[in-house]
This record gives C-alpha cells, sequence and structure tokens, in this order.
C-alpha cells in the first residue's frame, strides 16, 4: 500500500536525508517489472529511524493525537479485541523511512490502522473504494505471514513471545505488505496488540467461529439479496433443469433429487445431473463414488463429464465387487459407434496439488517487496525467478489441457470423462475452463458467475481447506481456485472483445476470497454449509440465518465503481430477427465446428515437437484407459485444431482458443503489481489505450444518438466508464487499485553491473524504453 508525503512533526515523522547517492545515468539500466532500471542499488545503510518529535512529548500529545484520528467503523457483529496508539505506519523507500502516526486495531473481522491522514485520503478522488475494506484494512483470513524487526534483524513470528519487535511487518495473501513501528508505543500496548494479531491470525480456529455466522446473525434484518443479480446458484432441482435445457443436454441426461438432504453422500450438492440410462440406485453404491456427474454439453451433443475415484481396498473380493460396478457404469455411457468415451485421469496424467502449491509460494515472493531498494536489487533477476518459480509454465499446462479436450469434444464428437480422486479440484479447474473457451454463455458476467457456482461451490472444492481459512494445515493450503481466475486472465487479456467483465472483476474477485461476510468461499460442501447454518440458527433460537454471497457486488462497491467491472468494449450477441435465425445457426454451427483437413499454417517451430515428448513422458508407463487413443494421434489432433482455430479470424461468440506459445502466457500484472508504485507506468500501459477507444467511442455514439434520436442505456454505461477514466488521479497501469504517493526515482546501478548492462551512454539511449509486465 502506497503511503502518505511526508509533514511537519505533529502526526507524521520522516528521517533526515541520507547523503547523496551517485546517480546513474538516466537511462535506467535492465529492462524489468515494466519500468526502466537496473538491478540494484549500491548497499544502503542500515536504517536509523529519527524522530522530530521526543517519545515523552508523543506520549503527553497522545490526546490531541487520537483526537484527530478517524472512528473505527465496525461491521454488524464486529468486536474490537486489542489495540495500540502512538503506532507509526511506515513507508520504506531506499532506506528512508516515513510514515502516519495513528491507531492500530484488532477486531474478530480485520486488522485496522487509523491515521490521522484519513480525511486527505478522502478528500482524494477514491473513485474505487471498496465498502468493507478500506485502504488500511486487512481481513484476518487475509493475513499470510508476519514478522518482526528485532535489532535490525527480521524474523516470523507465532506462539508465544517472549521478546516482543520494535517493528511488525505484516504480508497479506492479497500481496500487500504492511510495516507498524512500534517503537515509541506504550509496552503494554505493544504486547497487547501484537500477541492479539498473532493469537487471531495464526491459531487454528473452529468453523462455528468465523465472523461470517457473527455478520449474518446481527445483520440478517439489514441484508436483502440484489434483484438484479441473475446467477443461477444451482441449489434447486429448477436450476439444473434450466441449464440442461440451455445447453440442449436434456436429451441424454437427467437431473436427479436422490440425495435430497444429503443421505446418500455429503460431498455431492443436494441435486445433480447424471446420464438418463443410469439407474439412481447405482448412485447410493458406493456414496457417490464412481459415477458420472454431467459437467455440460456441447452443441453437438457431446457432454463433458467428472467422476471421483472408488475408495482403495485391498481386499480381492471388494476390488472384484468394483470392477464389475465400474465395468457396468462404462458400458452405460460407452456405446459405440453412437456413444464414445475418452476418459481424462487428472491424477496421473497432469498436475499434482504440490506442484501448484510449491510454484505459487516460488511465486508470491516475488511481489512481497519490503522497500524500493529490494525492489530493485531482485530486477535484475527478475525474468529468472520468474521462470525458476514454474507458475506460468502449470497455467500453460492447465490452458493446453483445456484445449486438448475441447478438441474431443468439437473435432472427434467423443464424450470426455474426466477422472480425479474427489473430482473437486483439478476436475473444477479444467472443466470450468473448457466451459469457459466453448460457451460464450460463460464469458458473460453472470454466465460466469453461475459456472462458479456450478463447478466450485456445488462441485465441492473445499475453499475452507485450500484457503487454510481456519489456520488447521498448511499442507491442504493450495490456490487452486486462483489458479483458474489466473488461466481465465490469460484468455480476458488475449481476447478482451469476448468477455463482458474485465480485468479489474477478476481481481477483486480473488481479493473476495478472504472476506468473511460472504459465504461463497467459506465451506467445503454445500452440506457443510447447510448443516452450519441449521446449527446456528437452532443455537441462537431465531430464523435461519441469511448469508450474502460474493455476487452480490453492491455489498462492497458502489454503482459508480461496479462499472469497472463491466467490460465496455464487450461485443455482444446480435439479437436476430426470426427471418434472420435460420440461415445464420447455419453459419454459426459451420464457424464452430473445425476442418478435420491440414491446415496451411505454418507450425509453431520446435513447440509441438517438445510437447510431444513431454506428453509421451508421462503418458507411457502409467494407467490409461482402453478408451483413449495413443499419445501420437492425441498430439497430431490437437496441433490440427489449435493452429486451424488460430489461422481464422476470431468468433467472439464461438469456441475461443488462447495462445500457448512460452512469450504468450504473462504475468497478471494487474493483481500481482498493484500494490508497487516502483511497477507503474504512470499514464501508460493498457488503461490508457483502453481509455483513448472509450474516448471515441463516445465520439462515435454521440453522432449515433444526432441521427438516430435515441438513447440505448449501455451506451451511457460506456460513457461514465470513460468519464471515471478521463477524471481519475490515479490513472496509471495499474489502474484503479494504483497508489500514487510513493515513487521511487530510478535506481543506482551497481558497478559490478556496469559490463553486462553496457556503457553509460547505450543507457542514455534508453531513457524512454518501457516494458510493461502484462506484456512479459
Amino acid at each position: 500500500m502506497g503511503g502518505a508525503p511526508a509533514a511537519s512533526a505533529g502526526g507524521r515523522c520522516e528521517r533526515p536525508p541520507l547523503l547523496p547517492r551517485v546517480a546513474a545515468s538516466q537511462g535506467g539500466g535492465m529492462l524489468g517489472k515494466g519500468v526502466v532500471g537496473g538491478g540494484g542499488g549500491t548497499k544502503a545503510p542500515k536504517p536509523s529511524f529519527v524522530s522530530y518529535v521526543r517519545p515523552e512529548e508523543i506520549h503527553t500529545n497522545e490526546k490531541e493525537v487520537t483526537e484527530k484520528e478517524v472512528t473505527l467503523h465496525l461491521l454488524p457483529g464486529e468486536q474490537l479485541l486489542c489495540e495500540a496508539n502512538t503506532v507509526l505506519k511506515c513507508v520504506q523507500e531506499d532506506s528512508c523511512q516515513r510514515g502516519i502516526y495513528g491507531r492500530l486495531v484488532c477486531t474478530d473481522f480485520k486488522i485496522a490502522f487509523l491515521g490521522d491522514d484519513e480525511s486527505a485520503l478522502d478528500n482524494d478522488e477514491t473513485q474505487f473504494k471498496n465498502k468493507v475494506i478500506g485502504e488500511n484494512d486487512i481481513t484476518l483470513h487475509c493475513v499470510d505471514q508476519i514478522y518482526g524487526v528485532f535489532d535490525e534483524k527480521k524474523k516470523t513470528l507465532f506462539g508465544q513471545l517472549k521478546k516482543y519487535p520494535e517493528k511488525l511487518i505484516i504480508h497479506c495473501k492479497d500481496l500487500r505488505v504492511f510495516h507498524f513501528c512500534l517503537r515509541y508505543t506504550k509496552e503494554e500496548e505493544v504486547k497487547r496488540i501484537v500477541s492479539g494479531i498473532i493469537h487471531h491470525t495464526q491459531s487454528p480456529k473452529l468453523l462455528k467461529r468465523l465472523f461470517l455466522f457473527s455478520y449474518a446473525a446481527a445483520a440478517q434484518n439489514s441484508t436483502a439479496a440484489d434483484p438484479k443479480n441473475h446467477t443461477v446458484m444451482f441449489d434447486t432441482l429448477k436450476d439444473w433443469c434450466w441449464e440442461l435445457e440451455r445447453t440442449k443436454g436434456n436429451v441424454k441426461f437427467k437431473a436427479v433429487s436422490i440425495n435430497e438432504g444429503y443421505r446418500v453422500c455429503e460431498r455431492l450438492p443436494a441435486y445433480f445431473v447424471v446420464p438418463t440410462p443410469l439407474p439412481e440406485e447405482d448412485v447410493s453404491r458406493f456414496q457417490g463414488h464412481g459415477i458420472p456427474i454431467w459437467c455440460w454439453s456441447c452443441h453437438n451433443g457431446c457432454a463433458l463429464l467428472k467422476m471421483s475415484a472408488l475408495p482403495k481396498e485391498q481386499d480381492d473380493g471388494i476390488l472384484q465387487v468394483q470392477k464389475n460396478f465400474l465395468d457396468g457404469i462404462y458400458k452405460t455411457i460407452h456405446r459405440p459407434p453412437y456413444e464414445i468415451v475418452k476418459t481424462e485421469d487428472l491424477s496421473s496424467n497432469f498436475l499434482s496439488l504440490q506442484e501448484i502449491q510449491t510454484a505459487y509460494s516460488k511465486f508470491k515472493q516475488l511481489f512481497l517487496i519490503d522497500n524500493s531498494t529490494e525492489f530493485w536489487d531482485t530486477d535484475i533477476k527478475w525474468f529468472s525467478l520468474l521462470e525458476s518459480s514454474s507458475w506460468l509454465d502449470i497455467i500453460r499446462r492447465c490452458l493446453k489441457k483445456a484445449i486438448e479436450i475441447a478438441e474431443c469434444l468439437e473435432a472427434q464428437n467423443v464424450n470426455i470423462l474426466l477422472l480425479e480422486e474427489n473430482a473437486s479440484d483439478l476436475c473444477c479447474l479444467i472443466s470450468s475452463l473448457v466451459q469457459v473457451m466453448m460457451d460464450p454463455h460463460c464469458r458473460t458476467r453472470f454466465g460466469f458467475q453461475s459456472l462458479v457456482q456450478k463447478e466450485w461451490i456445488m462441485g465441492g472444492h473445499c475453499f475452507l481447506d485450500r484457503c487454510n481459512h481456519l489456520r488447521q494445515s498448511d499442507k491442504e493450503e493450495v490456490p487452486v481456485f486462483l489458479l483458474f481466475l489466473d488461466c481465465v486472465w490469460q484468455l480476458v487479456h488475449q481476447h478482451p472483445p469476448a468477455f463482458e467483465f474485465t480485468e479489474t472483476y477478476l481481481t477483486v474477485l480473488s481479493d473476495s476470497l478472504y472476506i468473511p461476510i460472504f459465504s461463497t468461499f467459506f465451506f467445503n460442501s454445500p452440506h457443510q454449509k447447510d448443516g452450519n447454518v441449521g446449527r446456528e440458527s437452532q443455537d441462537t433460537q431465531s430464523k435461519p440465518l441469511n448469508l450474502l454471497t460474493v455476487w452480490d457486488w453492491s455489498v462492497q462497491f458502489e454503482p459508480k465503481a461496479q462499472t469497472l467491472l463491466r467490460n465496455p468494449l464487450y461485443v455482444e450477441k446480435p439479437k436476430l430477427d426470426k427471418g434472420q435465425r435460420k440461415g445464420m445457426h447455419c453459419k454459426h454451427q459451420r464457424q464452430l465446428s473445425l476442418p478435420l483437413t491440414q491446415s496451411k499454417s505454418s507450425p509453431k517451430r520446435g513447440f509441438f515437437r517438445e510437447e510431444t515428448d513431454h506428453l509421451i513422458k508421462n503418458l507411457l508407463g502409467k494407467r490409461i484407459s482402453k478408451l483413449i487413443n495413443s499419445s501420437e494421434e492425441l498430439q497430431d489432433n490437437f496441433r490440427e485444431f489449435y493452429e486451424s482455430w488460430h489461422s481464422k479470424p476470431t468468433n467472439y461468440h464461438g469456441l475461443l482458443l488462447p495462445h500457448i506459445e512460452g512469450p504468450e502466457i504473462k504475468v497478471w500484472a494487474q493483481r500481482y503489481l498493484r500494490w508497487i508504485p516502483e511497477a507503474q507506468i504512470l499514464g501508460g500501459g493498457r488503461v490508457a489505450t483502453m481509455n483513448k477507444l472509450l474516448e471515441m467511442m463516445e465520439e462515435v455514439q454521440c453522432l449515433q444518438e444526432k441521427i438516430e434520436e435515441k438513447h440505448h442505456s449501455q451506451e451511457a454505461l460506456q460513457a461514465e466508464a470513460t468519464s471515471l477514466l478521463r477524471n481519475s488521479v490515479r490513472l496509471s497501469s495499474l489502474f484503479p487499485f494504483a497508489l500514487l504517493q510513493r515513487h521511487s526515482s530510478k535506481p543506482v546501478l551497481p558497478t559490478s553491473g556496469w559490463k553486462a548492462l553496457g556503457d553509460e551512454e547505450d543507457l542514455a539511449k534508453r531513457e524512454d524504453e518501457f516494458v510493461d509486465l502484462g506484456d512479459v
């Protein structure tokens, strides 16, 4: 988070400037994270904070300082747990320490810093302000790691402390970094606030102690569902029947209610869809395991299914029973030549959760920057660090797997059955990506939200464990859903007109994972949610709790801010009259169906050869279903399908495939770099291009209005978005999250790097060269 500029010694404090450094030429140096700069600076002396106000004066005037502070705003049901006064929120920049005095508080919902400069921030144009979480608020679930500084040494804090730090550093899961200096805080208050923060963010919790229930109980009379929210929740049989009818899957599949009341399986939702020939009693045979669950139907009648593995057994008799059961299931869904099924075992032939966890742990460290010096020190090795994390490679592998499955459904006209141990992690990820690529409805805002409800919430993804909301097991914490959002961002970045929502929408959705007033991401299954809501209502002897869903965006943002979640450049599907529909329908089918002949476009050199070797290496020697084709045939089909699609003009309302070559998979700059001012391009980046496009659109629309003398609601929305961008004082490449109060100058280049970086004259020539990290 950005800090405020230094002021007089009343409320803020700044260290006297250091001796001048030897400045590099204006050119900067190596091209790194979206700005010109070298690989660091000369090693700066250890920071020694010097205050213009003596400690005794601070404590004497504590009452006066407190009166300037902003009142703590509590949500319904929120309680203050501990607090400390005269805390300095620091902003570190090139070994200079600046900050703002204020009060640090901890509630059962958040950690908040209340400074005496809040009024200055309010006067600024904060056009994208979250109504629930302030700029200096951290929800307890958003805290990743806590560090203390003891005699200039940084140590991880946990459990009971024997000695308390002079400085507190908090790393957040949304990649913010907060520094709080406690040197001038009373000793008793330091012990209370540090111990309280550690306990309430790091200690294991019980589900019933989540703030979610306190908020719902206190706010149930004041919360109401948004009437404009058309997200399908898939919590009724009617919702599933509607989805079957929408995708034309109701011919071969049926919605069942055998699990109503979760009497068959607590892992599955109360209602779901299975193949029509499947007897309902088979569903309860192994508590829902080994049953093909419908995900989605393609326009040509093929379907995407998923299945959880049967429990592992050692007894030969039970194994034979399981084998006979699975054989019967396969005969039901695999009936060549009319119905052909290919299996895709994600547990054996794809990523492991451990790979995802390890990669993201390395990747996120690149963005948890403590100060400007650290930013420039790591800049020179940015690309090697990025590559070693393997996060972008994991994204590419996920997109490639989704394209392979889309090829089977679209070009080969076969059904796909995804296999996984519980069908609640990688199955959710891949099935959702396939639908985003193949179904234009899933690229609208309500369609995408309905997709998340169907595949992730009702699909039983363990958000409580995967986000580690209860702090019970770090091993279970794997950012599978964040990986999905990152994959979707790649598609949004490459094909903006195909999506009704923006990258800002995806960013705030990822932030909402850690806001415990919404029930969407705080349970492992629908059964767990329904069971705990009913139990809480019985304990309080009140009516059932009304839990909010994250899809009601009015809870977090004002209508004007919500315009940034909608893409004004979205190409809507034209509405056709009855006379046009028949002809256009045939044309649409031809656009979706790709020819089986070899494309004339040249293959990408070297890429597919490497991919073939990688695929063979992973498939040979492992258990493969007899229904799947050879790896060579699979790879040839994939190459032809991929290149043929990219050789044609893009139909934004048909099949949509991403580029997956190495340079095309990029860093989601808005989410990962938004809190680092050094990584911003002031007045530049993609947002500047968007602003110009919107201005031209506004001019065209004004001319259309004069000609046609009518005004459309969407046109008004686009004009409002244009005005919001044009009037923003924080316009930068990382809009609307950019904080421009702190922006460091170009770094001092280390003398050891001069030979590698070129001479001073070469650097000067590169003065105006900038690279947006979003294009890395």
